[in-house]
């Protein structure tokens, strides 16, 4: 595991004209965890490609680790793209472990980074993802598993999440009524692997970790 302390330090004095106190800071016992299940996420990832290839997700068939989780829009979407949305765990990994924060660039990493605050909020909870006797080992702060400040912060938006709503069927389209109502932009499967606009895109020639 990286050094989370050196690479998260925090500051404790309270002050109120102190920017790091008055604004949000990643701990480093948040971060091992979020870090932790990113890895977690991406090998569920790769696993589904592993085992499932191109074959359509369903929900008849349990045996999904990851995929199942994903808006039914992309059940349909081949081992390539799964391959990029396994990768899209490990880059926000990565910027944990470069002292940066996991800032989604594209909308796979918009969902991954979803599925990772999800999770990250039961591993602080139940003591998994990182072994307890290891997080302890880290300081404390009091702003450690703030995950719904984090949401604010890491995210530009939820507007993602739409796209589990059964009753916003098409929102994915930037022609569609609904997506121009909300403005949410190109939510298609085929778009998830753009950069945003406003963010500054990975390197294309990165190699993907299975």
């Amino acid at each position: 595991m990286p050094d989370f302390a050196a690479l998260f330090p925090v500051c404790h004095c309270g002050a109120d004209d102190c920017d790091d106190c008055s604004g949000y800071q990643m701990t480093p016992r948040s971060a091992a965890i979020l870090w932790a299940v990113a890895h977690l996420h991406a090998d569920f990832a790769y696993d589904d490609v592993q085992q499932f290839g191109d074959t359509p997700v369903s929900e008849k068939d349990g045996g999904w680790a990851a995929f199942a989780d994903y808006p039914r829009i992309t059940w349909g979407q081949d081992a390539v793209w799964r391959r990029q949305a396994a990768r899209a765990f490990d880059d926000l990994a990565a910027d944990l472990a470069a002292g940066q924060l996991p800032l989604a660039t594209c909308p796979g990493e918009e969902m991954a980074m979803h599925l990772m605050l999800r999770s990250a909020q039961g591993a602080a909870a139940d003591g998994w993802g990182v072994p307890p006797e290891k997080l302890s080992l880290l300081p404390g702060h009091e702003d450690d598993f703030d995950w719904d400040l984090a949401v604010d912060v890491l995210l530009q938006d939820e507007d993602i999440l739409h796209l589990f709503d059964e009753q916003l069927d098409g929102i994915e389209d930037p022609e569609s009524e609904e997506n121009q109502r909300f403005r949410i932009g190109d939510y298609r499967p085929e778009a998830w692997f753009r950069p945003f606009q406003n963010a500054t895109p990975r390197d294309g020639r990165r190699p993907f970790r299975r």
